[in-house]
């Protein structure tokens, strides 16, 4: 019988999700465990239907992980369901071509995370009435008496909170992430092996799931050929400087890969999908004061007036100091106390709080020097 209810457990097949598993069987749950079946296979190309990508595929999403994702939850006495998501994680890859058509940088795994594992699975869980549904991710959902609030995991270095601001407020209280009080990742492994699990050793997945060899270019090439029109290449005062073959080949902030010997390094400072144009230049002219975000999703009382917050603006940033002022339709406008290099459209800024919770988040659609405002 169980003590504290039933949870959906997303088990990828990795040592994450299957300690997670573990823990919570531990801890008195009647736990279900579930692989989402997204199509990737072996040795097929990107470019056929649904099925993403490759000739290695990752641990997170290939067959072989779903063996590996069966096997722990055999181990486990647990109910297991590999679910057929293929179709759901069409519209993800369909939202990272277009992106890139548009000149901007795409974040996929947030994108999943919040239409598929804190969507869909969600929705799979009302199916089974479960209360709950858990994840490896490494976060922390700060329980002390008021709504549960979404806050960076103990092991700082590991945190992924920002790919998970996205989950919609109200079901907060259904998420449980027992990971995120784990202060090393190495206790996760030595947890793995003490439980006798398989994969304690199994390495991580570092790639994007449909992009296992992390070539976006090519799945760009396969998939929208139409977008790699050639175009020029201009420095900051607007000279032409050089030429390019694809605007989708290129992120704001990118250093190589430019092919241009201007004498000083440089990077791209701003991309335009109206006039097909990469503009290159020095760091200092990569930097930006703030940014506007739009499609905000609050995590907490969405604020009324300016206010203090750490922004962090992709995934591998140190979360710097500085207000959030809320605008119109859903957007925020955000300024930075110090200028910092390569803010991207497309991707994700996520707002945290000084007790390192996070407030809310969206997405990047433009960025600013103060002068120009």
């Amino acid at each position: 019988m169980s003590r504290n209810g039933k949870v959906i457990v997303a088990m990828s097949g990795g040592v994450d999700s299957s300690v997670t598993a573990c823990l919570l069987k531990e801890q008195g749950y009647e736990c279900v465990g579930v692989f989402m079946n997204v199509g990737v296979t072996r040795g097929v190309s990107a470019g056929s239907g649904t099925d993403a990508a490759c000739s290695t595929a990752p641990a997170c999403c290939s067959h072989d992980a779903a063996g590996d994702a069966r096997a722990i939850a055999d181990r486990l006495g647990i109910q297991f369901h590999a679910l057929d998501f293929k179709a759901d994680f069409e519209r993800i890859i369909t939202y990272f071509l277009d992106e890139y058509g548009r000149a901007r940088t795409p974040n996929p795994c947030i994108r999943c995370n919040q239409e598929l594992k804190f969507g869909k699975l969600l929705r799979f869980a009302d199916s089974l009435d479960a209360e709950f549904i858990a994840t490896g991710h490494y976060a922390r959902i700060v329980r002390n008496g008021e709504a549960p609030r979404l806050a960076r995991a103990a092991n700082v270095a590991k945190d992924q909170s920002y790919v998970l601001f996205g989950i919609r407020r109200a079901d907060l209280p259904r998420v449980l992430l027992p990971l995120g009080e784990m202060p090393d990742k190495s206790l996760v492994r030595d947890l793995a092996a003490t439980l006798g699990l398989s994969v304690h050793d199994k390495p991580e997945s570092q790639e994007i799931c449909f992009i296992p060899d992390n070539d976006y270019k090519r799945l760009v090439r396969e998939r929208r050929p139409e977008s790699q029109q050639s175009g020029v290449v201009r420095d900051v005062a607007g000279n032409i400087v050089g030429s390019h073959e694809g605007i989708t080949s290129y992120t704001i902030g990118q250093r190589r890969g430019l092919a241009l010997a201007m004498g000083y390094p440089i990077y791209v400072t701003d991309l335009c999908a109206a006039t097909n144009t990469v503009t290159i230049g020095t760091r200092a002219e990569l930097l930006r004061d703030g940014l506007v975000a739009d499609g905000v999703n609050w995590l907490v009382d969405a604020p009324t007036a300016r206010r203090a917050a750490d922004i962090k603006i992709r995934y591998t940033h140190t979360p710097v100091a500085g207000d959030i002022t809320p605008d119109a339709d859903n957007r925020v406008t955000a300024t930075f106390s110090e200028p910092q290099p390569a803010v991207t459209p497309g991707q994700a800024a996520v707002f945290y709080d000084e007790q390192d919770v996070v407030l809310g988040g969206g997405w990047i659609a433009s960025a600013f020097h103060q002068a120009a405002m």
